[in-house]
């Protein structure tokens, strides 16, 4: 909350006003009044009247005494000023006359609040990032305000195998606390909705497609694959062209896309992310400008991939190391993005054969978005 009142006596030498009331305290955003001493943790908006006075001196109660912090100019008999807080909830008032002791401004907030995300995050330059999108999947269906299944697509290679992507519940579920997004085996095979010959696999696959996209922020998702090192599986947490964005009518890769992280049951100890934006794709993968392969990720355990991402900048992150820095600010980077999260059967080097681990599950503990 923005702010709450003590009950002590009034101690100001500035003219009687209304004092703020516990309402005015949790109304964010709202200037809390300073004519008499008010308390207020993380940040706070403050303004009292003054008079006809041309300034006031702010002061902060620390250790039984009153610390003078900054001279805060009037204006028509009214002055505000803006406070963050350092470890703790602070008390406030303001005083007549000019500095007597060395001027002291209080800095950031004593601790993150929370939203639908939790504990907020703090960006590089101290300010929050903002929840925008959640799902921590703690229901038993998959929530389809949130999330759409695919049906359309495929996965894996023609000659080795492949799947068709389907919505049915086992391969797209929700339960014990997690998505659950499969790839498995029929005994039988079974056409495919995008005209594909039949198949007997079937993969799972979700996406925000009309629902949710953003441009710019943070974005992160913790999820768990299939523990082997066995070659023929694959799984993704990408970003795709909103395209309902203008900006998002050019052709594949020269239109963007994001992948915050693809792992690989070949390579069972990397999580790799990939960028694409250019005609040519780059002419393939450069370590260190659209791809990475040092980033350390356990097969069959839970991993966090993130992304912060603005109009010049993308970087990566796989457990909170810094995995990849794009400063290209290429155009393919400023539209907005669905998410997207796959269960696949992998191609080429990572092909399904006779060894590969089927049926398999890529467990998302939770998905969240900030802005």
């Amino acid at each position: 909350m923005i702010a709450k009142l003590i009950g002590v006596v009034t101690c100001c030498l500035l003219a009687a006003a209304l004092v703020a009331t516990p309402a005015d305290a949790t109304s964010r955003g709202k200037a809390l009044v300073l004519n008499r001493p008010v308390t207020a943790d993380e940040s706070a908006s403050l303004t009292g009247r003054a008079g006809d006075r041309r300034h006031v001196v702010l002061q902060r109660r620390s250790h039984g005494r009153w610390i003078d912090v900054r001279t805060l100019r009037v204006h028509h008999g009214r002055y505000r000023t803006n406070v963050s807080l350092r470890p703790s909830a602070q008390t406030f008032r303001t005083r007549a006359g000019a500095v007597t002791s060395k001027a002291r401004t209080v800095s950031a907030a004593r601790a993150p609040a929370t939203d639908a995300c939790g504990t907020r995050l703090r960006k590089a330059d101290g300010s929050y990032w903002s929840c925008t999108f959640v799902d921590d999947f703690s229901g038993t269906a998959l929530d389809r305000t949130k999330w759409v299944p695919q049906t359309v697509f495929s996965t894996g290679d023609a000659l080795s195998g492949y799947a068709c992507y389907d919505s049915d519940s086992s391969v797209v579920s929700v339960s014990g606390g997690t998505l659950n997004l499969s790839v498995r085996k029929n005994a039988t095979a079974l056409p495919c909705a995008n005209g594909l010959p039949a198949t007997p696999y079937r993969a799972g696959m979700v996406s925000t497609y009309h629902l949710f996209s953003q441009q710019y922020g943070r974005f992160e998702a913790r999820f768990r694959s299939t523990a082997t090192a066995a070659p023929g599986l694959q799984e993704s947490w990408w970003l795709w062209p909103d395209d309902r964005d203008p900006l998002a009518q050019l052709t594949w890769p020269l239109n963007g896309e994001i992948d915050i992280a693809e792992t690989y049951s070949v390579y069972p100890d990397l999580g790799i992310p990939f960028l694409h934006y250019t005609a040519n794709d780059n002419g393939g993968p450069i370590p260190g400008t659209n791809t990475a392969w040092s980033c350390a990720s356990t097969r069959g355990a839970y991993n966090t991939y993130t992304l912060e991402w603005t109009a010049t900048r993308t970087e990566i992150f796989v457990n909170g190391r810094s995995c990849l820095v794009n400063t290209s600010g290429d155009s393919a980077f400023r539209k907005h993005y669905i998410l997207n999260l796959t269960q696949a059967l992998g191609t080429g080097s990572d092909a399904l054969t006779a060894a590969s681990t089927v049926p398999a599950v890529m467990n998302v503990d939770y998905v969240k978005v900030w802005m």
